[in-house]
Protein backbone atom coordinates (compact mmCIF):
# COMPACT_ATOMS: atom_id res chain seq x y z
CA UNK A 1 0.00 0.00 0.00
CA UNK A 2 3.06 2.48 0.82
CA UNK A 3 4.51 1.76 -2.47
CA UNK A 4 0.88 2.67 -4.53
CA UNK A 5 0.41 5.28 -2.60
CA UNK A 6 4.38 6.71 -3.40
CA UNK A 7 3.17 6.59 -6.95
CA UNK A 8 0.17 7.57 -6.76
CA UNK A 9 1.42 10.78 -5.22
CA UNK A 10 4.68 11.04 -7.62
CA UNK A 11 1.67 10.72 -10.79
CA UNK A 12 -0.55 13.67 -9.33
CA UNK A 13 2.38 15.71 -7.98
CA UNK A 14 3.72 15.79 -11.51
CA UNK A 15 1.62 18.36 -12.67
CA UNK A 16 3.25 20.81 -10.72
CA UNK A 17 6.33 19.25 -9.71
CA UNK A 18 9.03 16.84 -11.79
CA UNK A 19 11.70 15.84 -9.80
CA UNK A 20 15.47 15.38 -10.94
CA UNK A 21 16.57 11.48 -12.28
CA UNK A 22 18.30 11.68 -9.20
CA UNK A 23 15.37 11.93 -6.97
CA UNK A 24 13.23 9.53 -8.73
CA UNK A 25 16.16 7.21 -9.02
CA UNK A 26 16.70 7.32 -5.31
CA UNK A 27 12.86 6.47 -4.90
CA UNK A 28 12.84 3.51 -7.22
CA UNK A 29 15.65 2.31 -5.81
CA UNK A 30 13.83 2.66 -2.05
CA UNK A 31 11.09 1.26 -3.22
CA UNK A 32 12.20 -1.96 -4.62
CA UNK A 33 14.06 -2.59 -1.04
CA UNK A 34 10.70 -1.65 1.02
CA UNK A 35 8.78 -4.26 -1.99
CA UNK A 36 11.25 -7.22 -0.61
CA UNK A 37 10.44 -6.31 3.26
CA UNK A 38 6.82 -6.29 2.31
CA UNK A 39 6.73 -9.51 -0.29
CA UNK A 40 8.49 -11.48 2.90
CA UNK A 41 7.60 -9.82 5.43
CA UNK A 42 10.72 -7.69 7.09
CA UNK A 43 10.81 -10.19 9.41
CA UNK A 44 11.22 -13.27 7.13
CA UNK A 45 13.78 -11.79 4.33
CA UNK A 46 16.22 -14.21 3.84
CA UNK A 47 19.02 -11.87 3.74
CA UNK A 48 20.91 -13.94 6.12
CA UNK A 49 20.85 -16.70 3.24
CA UNK A 50 21.08 -14.02 0.55
CA UNK A 51 24.48 -13.24 2.51
CA UNK A 52 25.64 -16.57 3.15
CA UNK A 53 25.68 -17.97 -0.68
CA UNK A 54 27.16 -14.45 -2.34
CA UNK A 55 30.15 -14.58 0.88
CA UNK A 56 30.20 -18.17 2.22
CA UNK A 57 29.63 -17.25 6.03
CA UNK A 58 26.49 -16.99 7.57
CA UNK A 59 25.78 -13.87 9.80
CA UNK A 60 26.20 -14.12 13.52
CA UNK A 61 23.14 -12.57 14.43
CA UNK A 62 19.75 -14.68 15.52
CA UNK A 63 17.59 -11.29 14.98
CA UNK A 64 16.88 -10.53 11.08
CA UNK A 65 17.92 -7.07 10.62
CA UNK A 66 16.41 -6.14 7.15
CA UNK A 67 14.00 -3.89 8.43
CA UNK A 68 16.74 -1.85 10.36
CA UNK A 69 18.43 -1.61 7.26
CA UNK A 70 15.66 -0.16 5.36
CA UNK A 71 14.98 2.66 7.66
CA UNK A 72 18.49 3.52 7.36
CA UNK A 73 17.94 3.71 3.53
CA UNK A 74 15.02 5.43 3.95
CA UNK A 75 17.06 8.28 5.61
CA UNK A 76 20.07 8.05 3.05
CA UNK A 77 17.78 7.38 0.15
CA UNK A 78 14.61 9.72 0.47
CA UNK A 79 16.25 13.01 2.20
CA UNK A 80 17.19 14.23 -1.64
CA UNK A 81 14.05 13.93 -3.00
CA UNK A 82 12.62 15.77 -0.02
CA UNK A 83 14.65 18.69 -0.46
CA UNK A 84 14.20 19.26 -4.00
CA UNK A 85 10.50 18.99 -2.58
CA UNK A 86 11.58 21.55 0.10
CA UNK A 87 12.94 24.47 -2.20
CA UNK A 88 10.22 23.70 -4.60
CA UNK A 89 7.68 24.92 -1.96
CA UNK A 90 9.70 27.24 0.03
CA UNK A 91 12.72 29.72 -0.15
CA UNK A 92 14.30 29.38 3.41
CA UNK A 93 16.17 32.51 4.81
CA UNK A 94 19.28 30.95 5.11
CA UNK A 95 20.81 27.95 4.00
CA UNK A 96 20.85 26.10 7.22
CA UNK A 97 17.53 25.61 6.99
CA UNK A 98 17.45 23.94 3.75
CA UNK A 99 19.13 20.82 5.96
CA UNK A 100 18.15 20.56 8.89
CA UNK A 101 13.74 21.28 7.67
CA UNK A 102 13.95 18.31 5.60
CA UNK A 103 16.24 16.35 8.00
CA UNK A 104 13.68 17.31 10.40
CA UNK A 105 10.97 15.54 8.34
CA UNK A 106 12.90 12.31 7.57
CA UNK A 107 12.59 12.36 11.42
CA UNK A 108 8.87 12.46 11.94
CA UNK A 109 7.98 10.33 8.91
CA UNK A 110 10.08 7.66 10.61
CA UNK A 111 8.27 8.18 13.93
CA UNK A 112 5.06 8.86 11.72
CA UNK A 113 5.42 5.33 10.36
CA UNK A 114 6.09 3.61 13.70
CA UNK A 115 3.09 5.29 14.72
CA UNK A 116 1.02 4.08 11.86
CA UNK A 117 3.02 0.26 12.51
CA UNK A 118 1.88 -0.17 15.83
CA UNK A 119 -2.02 0.92 15.38
CA UNK A 120 -2.25 -1.50 12.16
CA UNK A 121 -0.61 -4.19 14.86
CA UNK A 122 -3.66 -3.23 17.20
CA UNK A 123 -6.24 -3.46 14.48
CA UNK A 124 -5.02 -6.63 13.44
CA UNK A 125 -4.14 -8.00 16.85
CA UNK A 126 -2.92 -11.55 17.79
CA UNK A 127 0.19 -13.16 14.89
CA UNK A 128 -1.07 -11.01 12.52
CA UNK A 129 -0.30 -7.95 14.08
CA UNK A 130 2.89 -8.92 15.61
CA UNK A 131 3.96 -9.98 12.33
CA UNK A 132 2.78 -6.83 10.75
CA UNK A 133 4.52 -5.00 13.65
CA UNK A 134 7.69 -7.07 12.95
CA UNK A 135 9.41 -6.59 16.53
CA UNK A 136 10.75 -9.53 16.23
CA UNK A 137 10.41 -9.76 20.21
CA UNK A 138 12.17 -6.83 20.61
CA UNK A 139 10.46 -3.84 22.45
CA UNK A 140 12.85 -1.62 21.46
CA UNK A 141 12.49 -2.27 17.81
CA UNK A 142 10.29 0.88 16.77
CA UNK A 143 13.16 3.19 18.60
CA UNK A 144 15.64 1.51 16.50
CA UNK A 145 13.78 2.07 13.43
CA UNK A 146 13.69 5.73 13.91
CA UNK A 147 17.56 5.59 15.01
CA UNK A 148 18.58 3.90 12.18
CA UNK A 149 16.16 6.59 9.68
CA UNK A 150 17.99 9.31 11.82
CA UNK A 151 21.65 7.90 10.91
CA UNK A 152 21.05 7.49 7.40
CA UNK A 153 19.11 11.11 7.23
CA UNK A 154 22.40 12.57 8.45
CA UNK A 155 24.45 11.02 6.81
CA UNK A 156 22.92 12.12 3.33
CA UNK A 157 22.54 15.23 5.06
CA UNK A 158 26.54 15.36 5.19
CA UNK A 159 27.09 14.35 2.16
CA UNK A 160 25.40 16.70 0.54
CA UNK A 161 26.79 19.13 2.53
CA UNK A 162 30.42 17.17 1.56
CA UNK A 163 29.09 17.88 -1.97
CA UNK A 164 27.95 21.57 -1.24
CA UNK A 165 31.16 22.47 0.01
CA UNK A 166 33.20 20.70 -2.80
CA UNK A 167 31.52 21.70 -6.12
CA UNK A 168 30.03 24.73 -4.56
CA UNK A 169 26.65 23.54 -6.24
CA UNK A 170 23.21 22.68 -4.19
CA UNK A 171 21.65 19.96 -6.33
CA UNK A 172 18.63 19.80 -5.00
CA UNK A 173 18.41 23.46 -4.70
CA UNK A 174 19.38 23.79 -8.07
CA UNK A 175 16.91 21.67 -9.45
CA UNK A 176 13.45 23.58 -7.99
CA UNK A 177 15.22 26.60 -9.11
CA UNK A 178 14.64 25.26 -12.65
CA UNK A 179 11.54 23.69 -12.32
CA UNK A 180 10.00 27.15 -10.89
CA UNK A 181 12.05 29.30 -13.26
CA UNK A 182 10.11 26.88 -16.12
CA UNK A 183 6.71 27.04 -14.58
CA UNK A 184 7.12 30.80 -14.61
CA UNK A 185 8.19 30.74 -18.53
CA UNK A 186 5.39 28.40 -19.22
CA UNK A 187 2.84 30.48 -17.26
CA UNK A 188 4.16 34.29 -17.87
CA UNK A 189 4.52 34.37 -14.48
CA UNK A 190 8.33 35.09 -12.56
CA UNK A 191 8.86 34.13 -9.07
Amino acid sequence: MLILFTVAVLIVTARWFVFSRTAYTLVVIFAAIHTVGAHYTYAEVPIGRWIESLTGRSLPWERNHFDRVVHFLYGLLILWPYREAFFHAATPSHPFWGYLLPLSFILSTSLGYELLEWAAAEVFGGDLGMAFLGTQGDVWDAHWDMLWASIGAVLATAIMIAIHATTGRDFPREWARNQLAREGGENGVTR
